[in-house]
């Protein structure tokens, strides 16, 4: 297969729209990173998004619709998630909730679960992307499974070329982290995958205390303790880099790719995959990253980088 790439543009959302209606996954940028989109009601259509990923099957996929509207027909929201919805829709959070009795969404999307997450984007390409087919769009990360996610149109390439049609490239994501995932259960918000949108956020927003997930069940996309490997071993809390090792600086330790020399995470967190792909990609043996602050955005930060050290 020829993996085409077309700038974002009217034709190019025309030629990603006929594609997903024969049931053919399409690379194409959210907010947060690339995602490879196929019509989450399309068992097959969904099925091509795990063989082209090699995803294992267990592992839920992130459903997208253009608006709250399109998402209460998918799935059921108490007072608390519409809540967050009205506050972070569209943007970067998933919310994780019952689905409908009626939801279309084949179960292959959801791995089985009787629980769907929904996210609706912010990001012009998606957007134009959901209008163009009418259809709830299943999206993980348009890189193979458990390596670094794309936040640029040549990432996706690097682990997807000849393995889908098209990439839709309008440049690079701006959050650079994947979606905060959350649900609400036993009276607190649970986040189970950390994000842009932080605890402290989720907490003012819902008037409800927030904890993360305990336990391993694999209830939300993300959740495996092995991702985001860039194929080197990985060492974090680095205060000096070894001859041997890729540095990513961060702040006062600088490095062969600083992510914020002034120790700005929200620029440390849009450089965070491009700086594991350029380790992936350079000579050195091994990958070593600077300490990150834990609070904030860091938090998610610190999440991607463990998992890719595992």
């Amino acid at each position: 297969m020829t993996t085409d790439i077309r700038r974002f543009g009217a034709e190019a959302m025309a030629r990603a729209g006929g594609l997903i209606g024969e049931g053919q996954p399409v690379a194409v940028p959210t907010e947060t990173v690339y995602g490879l989109a196929a019509d989450a009601r399309n068992a097959e259509a969904v099925a091509r998004i795990y063989a082209a990923k090699g995803r294992p099957d267990f592992n839920p996929l992130i459903v997208h619709v253009p608006d709250l509207a399109a998402a209460e027909l998918l799935g059921k929201f108490g007072v608390i998630e519409r809540r967050l919805a009205e506050r972070f829709w569209p943007g970067p959070l998933t919310l994780v909730v019952p689905r409908t009795a009626d939801c279309p969404v084949a179960s292959i999307a959801t791995a089985g679960l009787d629980t769907i997450a929904l996210r609706v984007p912010g990001h012009r390409a998606m957007q134009a992307l959901l209008a163009e087919t009418g259809a709830p769009l299943a999206a993980p990360s348009a890189n193979a499974s458990g390596r670094v996610s794309p936040t640029k149109a040549e990432h996706v390439l690097a682990s997807l070329d000849g393995r889908i049609a098209l990439v839709i490239d309008d440049g690079p994501t701006t959050a650079g982290v994947e979606s905060t995932i959350a649900r609400v259960k036993d009276g607190v918000v649970e986040i189970l995958r950390p994000g842009p949108v932080t605890a402290d956020m989720l907490a003012a927003a819902s008037g409800m205390a927030v904890t993360g997930v305990k336990g391993s069940e694999i209830v939300a996309p993300g959740m495996l303790a092995s991702h985001y490997a860039p194929g080197k071993p990985v060492r974090l809390g680095a205060t000096e880099f070894a001859e041997d090792e890729f540095g990513i600086g961060f702040g006062a330790v600088a490095g062969d790719y600083d992510l914020s020399a002034n120790g700005d995470l929200t620029e440390a967190a849009a450089r965070l995959f491009d700086a594991l792909h350029a380790g992936a990609a350079s000579d050195k043996a091994r990958i070593a990253v600077a300490a990150i602050p834990a609070e904030g955005l860091g938090a998610a930060i610190n999440d991607r980088l463990s998992r890719a050290a595992v």
